[in-house]
């Protein structure tokens, strides 16, 4: 069970929280921001916080939406003006590695 996805985890244990959580991903999602934008913006929060496996978990989504290796590199970059050195230390290497790997979402 340690390698289980905690969202599939979520679904089996609590699936009316996990049902919501869907829901509210998709209100958030139906904005003016196209969907290379959204995953731009949710990478550089991530990063900021220093959260690599989620950083590289959609790297790939921010892929196939269209973003550059460029663009997620610049996406991480940003974060040190207002987070410090956290986003690049934890957060680069695994995302441009996930960018280039042929992992699918």
């Amino acid at each position: 069970m340690i390698n289980q996805n905690p969202f599939a985890l979520l679904k089996e244990e609590a699936p009316q929280v996990s049902e919501a959580f869907d829901g509210l991903i998709r209100a958030v999602s139906s904005g003016a921001l196209d969907a290379k934008t959204r995953q731009l913006v949710y990478i550089g929060i991530k990063a900021s916080q220093g959260d690599d496996k989620a950083v590289a978990a959609h790297v790939p989504m921010a892929k196939m939406a269209g973003a550059s290796r460029d663009e997620i590199r610049d996406t991480i970059l940003m974060t040190i003006t207002v987070s410090g050195v956290q986003g690049i230390t934890h957060c680069l290497i695994p995302a441009l590695e996930a960018y280039e790997s042929d992992r699918k979402v």
